[in-house]
């Protein structure tokens, strides 16, 4: 919301936003907020639901309220949670977790394995219809038998003791650890919410982390408040709050203003930020394990089934172009990577020498005409889609559809949704030709081939099917103890994907964020920071 300051003298607003000490935290929007932790939601929260989040913003709000079984650490290592310890059989499929003693939900009631089995059934059940559940959860033994009403409960689910839990899966899964750090597997109270309908409120949002849900107000602020009782010890600060601010711009002035704390910012802005000798030390920066690609949906859009169209626009866009005039910043530092691969560093078997697609607009066009679409000439009118709230990636959508244009005389609009929105066409593979991200969820390969490429991955929206790809990606989603072996399979798998370009990577995400002065204590892991169980505010 913009104060309506227009009868302040210019000057007074001057004396206001200089005068802010230490960490730019103005006396004005200090007032009642000196240990509250203020950064925004870019979009809309897209559920407080653990069982149907699918996006970032919404999950780094979620982490703070739910746990899980275990947990990423700062080395981004799979770690112990709410379990203390797990142990895997001697054929690799069943997980048999110990609970911690003395874990309590935020009723204060405690935590049983019964609890988490009663979490997993509950978002299993056909009536409650989580997107995510068979993204996440198919590989448990049973899964895809409650999911289809065959089965009452999941068999691969037991629970041994009040203390013990055991999980089957259908096959050796060398992935499953970071399938469980999933929000799926984050526990929820079972007194707090409704089986089969989707939490919608901060009183059933009943989690067992550092901060409880105290009030969410749509479209506006979610606002969360210290765990003095937590089990690792209260939280440092007393709130953390979350508005939803979706134009850039707002955030920026905000934040300069005092009233946030930590802000992503728009690469258009790093230039100007670098140079004020207030805010230049306050401008971080992260690579993720995430790439920002191009889908080119094989069904949506017919040209897309010939592989000649496919190779022609990947051939056209020149993702070193859209970087270094776009994503740049002002140094090395802030410039994002090109992406040469689809794994992302980080991920478990990255390679430098993948086999994409170069650059190379004479073959594009040979390659579209063999397609019968010479200068783009008979393709049917093609819209580009892309998310709101970011900047960034609508000004690459648009610099890839003027590529396609300049270098092939296609004739590509682009349009933007608002997030719930594009997320729901996209699940139901109606976007056509899209500009997004896929973050990692774990760091394994299985977690951008298998789920994303393969004809049954749960997260395949583009309809891209090819049986031999299908074949190297369910040989190495199954291999335990030969990690050399999986990956030469996994390498054979992306060229082959790369080659057959419904899938263009373009760049690496690179976090740019502003983060004041007086934050304190914030944790990392590759995925980004960590439950705020550490932070401090001056």
């Amino acid at each position: 919301m913009r104060r309506a300051s227009h009868f302040i003298p210019a000057a007074l607003i001057v004396v206001a936003l200089v005068g802010c000490g230490k960490g730019n935290f103005s006396q004005k929007a200090s007032e009642g907020k000196s240990n509250t932790f203020r950064y925004p939601i870019t979009s809309e929260i897209t559920s407080l639901d653990p069982a149907k989040v699918q996006d970032g913003d919404t999950i780094d709000a979620l982490q703070q309220v739910f746990e899980g079984l275990v947990k990423w650490d700062e080395n981004s290592k799979v770690v112990p949670n709410i379990a203390e310890k797990w142990e895997i059989s001697p054929d690799g499929k069943t997980y048999t977790f110990t609970l911690n003693k003395g874990v309590k939900f935020h009723n204060g009631r405690e935590v049983k394995a019964a609890d988490f089995k009663y979490t997993l059934e509950r978002e299993s059940d056909p009536s409650f219809s989580s997107e995510t559940a068979p993204s996440y959860m198919s590989v448990i033994d049973g899964f895809k038998e409650r999911l289809a009403k065959k089965a009452t409960e999941i068999r691969g689910v037991k629970v041994v003791d009040d203390y013990h839990l055991a999980i089957t899966t259908i096959k050796p899964c060398p992935y499953f650890l970071g399938l469980v750090t999933y929000p799926n597997y984050w526990v929820v109270c079972k007194e707090a919410v409704e089986t089969v309908k989707e939490i919608t409120n901060v009183k059933q949002m009943v989690g067992t982390g550092a901060y409880k849900a105290d009030s969410y107000q749509e479209r506006q602020l979610l606002t969360l408040v210290s765990n003095k009782d937590y089990r690792g010890g209260a939280p440092k600060i007393d709130k953390i709050e979350r508005p939803i601010i979706k134009d850039p711009v707002t955030r920026l002035n905000k934040f300069k203003s005092g009233e946030l704390d930590l802000t992503r910012i728009e690469r258009q802005d790093i230039e100007g930020l670098s140079k004020d000798a207030k805010f230049k030390d306050q401008v971080k920066y992260f690579e993720r394990p995430a790439l920002y690609y191009v889908g080119l949906n094989c069904k949506a859009y017919a040209p897309f089934k010939d592989r000649n169209v496919r190779r022609a626009f990947a051939m056209a866009i020149n993702p070193l172009k859209v970087v270094d005039t776009i994503l740049s910043g002002d140094s090395a530092d802030s410039k994002c990577p090109v992406a040469k691969s689809i794994l992302p560093p980080s991920v478990f078997g990255f390679r430098t020498n993948a086999a994409f697609i170069p650059f190379d607009v004479a073959q594009a066009k040979k390659l579209l005409a063999a397609a019968g679409y010479p200068d783009g000439k008979g393709l049917p009118a093609l819209t580009m889609y892309h998310r709101d709230g970011q900047t960034d990636v609508e000004r690459v959508a648009v610099a890839i559809t003027t590529q396609l244009h300049e270098n092939l005389g296609i004739e590509c609009q682009t349009k933007m949704l608002p997030w719930g929105q594009y997320l729901d066409k996209h699940n139901k593979h109606q976007l056509e030709f899209f500009h997004m991200r896929w973050a990692a969820d774990y760091l394994d390969p299985q977690n951008f081939l298998s789920l994303l490429l393969s004809t049954t991955g749960a997260e395949n929206r583009i309809d891209y099917s090819n049986p031999a790809y299908d074949a190297l990606c369910a040989k190495g989603d199954t291999m335990v103890g030969n990690d050399v072996e999986r990956l030469k399979l996994y390498a054979q798998a992306e060229d082959m994907v790369l080659q057959d370009a419904p899938f263009i990577p373009v760049y690496i995400e690179k976090d740019a964020e502003l983060i004041s002065s007086r934050v304190h204590g914030l944790r990392e892991s590759v995925f980004g920071h960590l439950p705020h169980t550490t932070v401090s505010l001056e």
